[in-house]
């Protein structure tokens, strides 16, 4: 997963659940499933973006563009490791933890399927990273064990920098591709958001972590200043691209 911005405001010291670290924080019951959910979530994205990543690079038009998709691939694989090993090490099953999200992820990437190349490059680097910011505000929240995992598995892998310098360069030599870009990312936004708001809504205990006051500092109101902060975000990227959000 890929993002070039932390949008999260974490709170200069920690609070509650946040200051705890994994052992005194999963003594709460719905606290430790909500986080099983999100650990089973972020895994299945990062085994998915693996698979994405590896298919992208048949459409890519050098060899060298191809070793780089599969290097991504490789550090995506990589996150997935350390999120199943996590799962495996506080008493979840990995695959029972992500299959609630296979519907869902599956469904996105049916949906956004890219037509070339540059569709695929924007859509790693635009969709990818919205998923990627939910994360961080999440994480944000989160006890010190899991936030410090949750973190280092949204590490840009490369992707945004590569990405912007291949569209950039794209858009330089026939402008025309810009228009037909900014479309295809204004529809990822759209379907990326809906997804991730699906997600939380379909698990009990994810959605009562964000709303319920299970972790520290979210409320309805703050919910949706985070959104506000992720589509921020997203603007920023438009502009790093080069194209119109």
């Amino acid at each position: 997963m890929t993002t070039p911005d932390n949008t999260s405001d974490a709170p200069a010291e920690h609070t509650g659940v946040a200051a705890q670290d994994w052992a005194q924080a999963s003594a709460e019951p719905q606290y430790r499933a909500a986080v099983v959910d999100l650990l089973g979530a972020l895994a299945y994205g990062e085994l998915a973006a693996f698979e994405r990543l590896a298919e992208d690079a048949k459409l890519a038009p050098t060899l060298a563009d191809k070793a780089e998709l599969a290097k991504m691939a490789s550090a995506e694989f990589h996150h997935y490791e350390k999120l199943r090993d996590r799962l495996t090490e506080i008493g979840a099953e990995p695959t029972e933890a992500m299959e609630p999200f296979v519907a869902a992820l599956d469904g996105f990437h049916r949906q956004t399927a890219p037509s070339d190349w540059l569709e695929g490059l924007v859509k790693a680097y635009v969709g990818d990273s919205i998923a990627s910011d939910f994360y961080r505000e999440v994480a944000a929240r989160l006890d010190s064990d899991t936030r410090e995992l949750v973190l280092a598995v949204l590490d840009d892998t490369g992707h945004a920098g590569f990405a912007v310098e291949k569209v950039r360069a794209a858009i330089d030599a026939d402008p025309r591709v810009g228009g037909r870009l900014a479309l295809w990312a204004r529809r990822l936004m759209g379907e990326a958001l809906s997804q991730s708001q699906r997600v939380v809504a379909d698990r009990d205990a994810l959605s009562t972590m964000l709303v319920g006051g299970v972790a520290d500092g979210f409320d309805l109101a703050e919910v949706g200043r985070m959104f506000s902060r992720i589509t921020e975000a997203h603007t920023k990227r438009m502009a790093a691209l080069g194209l119109a959000a």
